[in-house]
């Protein structure tokens, strides 16, 4: 795994950050976000949605486009568009998935797409899946040992247990360390710390943790 896919959702506009720099990769389009990438003059390598946020003259240019991998579905089904697109991102084996436009607006589409990350096969992926906007890195993990480096645009790490407990949770490296703690759903203990050093280190042994990665 060496490449890196991109795939935008149809979050706000203003919460997606810059995409000239990196409108030669790989992009995948979620729902409306398929509109934005066309409109920024991005093909994307697959479209994914039932496009039912979509108006119709924005449909008109998607169609129009005759995409290579156009997947289109009914609005009623059991998965949800971001789902069935993350599926197919990961089945390409990047080592990095970034995905965008997924933060903002309905908070049920919001916490959806962050709990995708925590689910089977996403979790137990061996590449780096991320939810990245203009403030935010967010990443889920299963137990283990991480080694992070300090990001100056974002200073800040929160965790936040998705399991019922996180145990023996330990932070070398950071403002307010921790050692083999135990740390349970709804707890904000670890809420906004900051690395002290250029690196730094979070493990745990049994559990599945956010990682938020924030600036003010």
């Amino acid at each position: 795994m060496n490449n890196r896919i991109y795939v935008l959702a149809g979050g706000p506009k203003g919460l997606i950050p810059d995409l000239d720099p990196i409108k030669s990769e790989v992009w995948v389009g979620v729902d409306h976000g398929v509109y934005r990438l066309l409109e920024a003059g991005i093909t994307p390598a697959a479209a994914f949605g039932d496009f039912d946020s979509v108006s119709d003259e924005e449909w008109q240019l998607i169609n129009s486009s005759k995409l290579n991998e156009m997947h289109t579905f009914k609005p009623e089904k059991d998965e949800s568009d971001m789902e069935l697109a993350l599926g197919w991102a990961i089945e390409q084996k990047p080592s990095r998935l970034s995905i965008y436009g997924a933060t903002g607006g309905r908070l049920d589409h919001f916490m959806a797409n962050a709990m995708i990350l925590a689910s089977d096969p996403f979790l137990q992926y061996p590449g780096t899946i991320e939810i990245v906007d203009c403030q935010n890195i967010i990443t889920v993990h299963p137990s283990g040992t991480y080694s992070i480096e300090k990001l100056q645009d974002k200073k800040y790490i929160s965790y936040v247990p998705l399991s019922a407990e996180v145990k023996d949770l330990t932070l070398k490296g950071f403002k307010y360390p921790l050692e083999n703690k135990k740390v349970c759903m709804g707890s904000s203990l670890c809420i906004s710390n900051e690395l002290e050093e250029n690196t730094g280190t979070f493990s745990f042994s049994e559990g599945i943790l956010m990682m938020v990665r924030s600036q003010d």
